[in-house]
């Protein structure tokens, strides 16, 4: 087994091919399918892979559209999101992940998504933006921090969200938890690639024992 490491120096690629490290390497990334409305009232989705939560309380989640390389422009979800302050976050399962793919597309601005891959618009409770229907679970977020992150091609914003209110299937949702197997959710690899969670193990968290004379509460 080779042991030697090729030295990529980050400032002397194009971003193109950062981009192309990045998205080869943390993998696999959950998909936060993002639903906005623009001010005039035109629905938009797209997916983002660059997606995360963030912490429980308040609960948190963040994702960040980068600008286009092909045109330089912000994504139009950012616009809308810096137009009203809202988004939902739909979870992308099995049973979707085409009609989520047909989202990826660079449509014009003012284009609805929903028409376009034929998913239903819901009405949502707390936010104007439409939850995604055949979605399992969404996240109805109000926005708490933009952070920009370059202004350029391959720059991003971080966008950061408070979930105010939480959609789950009943199908999906047991004793507090989330059933893996019922939700099927799709990851993001490199390129075209993704994939789905049905080979997974389990660790137990290990437990370290303070000595009585270390323990702060001892003190």
């Amino acid at each position: 087994m080779s042991e030697s490491k090729i030295p990529i120096n980050t400032k002397e690629i194009p971003f193109q091919d950062r981009y192309k490290l990045l998205i080869g390497s943390i993998v696999p990334r959950p998909i936060g399918f993002v639903s906005t409305i623009s001010p005039s009232g035109i629905y938009n989705l797209a997916p983002f892979s660059f997606f995360n939560g963030v912490c429980s309380e308040p609960m948190t989640v963040l994702f960040c559209p980068v600008i286009r390389g092909s045109d330089g422009q912000e994504k139009d979800t950012l616009k809308n999101i810096k137009a009203n302050k809202e988004f939902v976050i739909n979870i992308v399962s099995e049973e979707i992940a085409e009609k989520m793919n047909q989202c990826s597309a660079e449509y014009p601005y003012g284009v609805d998504e929903f028409k376009e891959s034929g998913l239903t618009a819901s009405s949502s409770v707390k936010v104007k933006p439409p939850l995604v229907q055949e979605a399992k679970i969404n996240m109805e977020c109000r926005l708490l921090h933009l952070v920009e992150i370059g202004n350029k091609p391959g720059s991003g914003t971080v966008v950061i969200g408070e979930v105010v209110y939480f959609h789950v299937n009943d199908d999906v949702y047991k004793d507090g938890k989330i059933i893996l197997s019922k939700l099927k959710p799709v990851g993001r690899l490199g390129g075209t690639e993704y994939c789905r969670v049905t080979d997974n193990f389990s660790l137990p968290r290990p437990t370290v024992k303070v000595p009585v004379s270390e323990n702060p509460n001892n003190r």
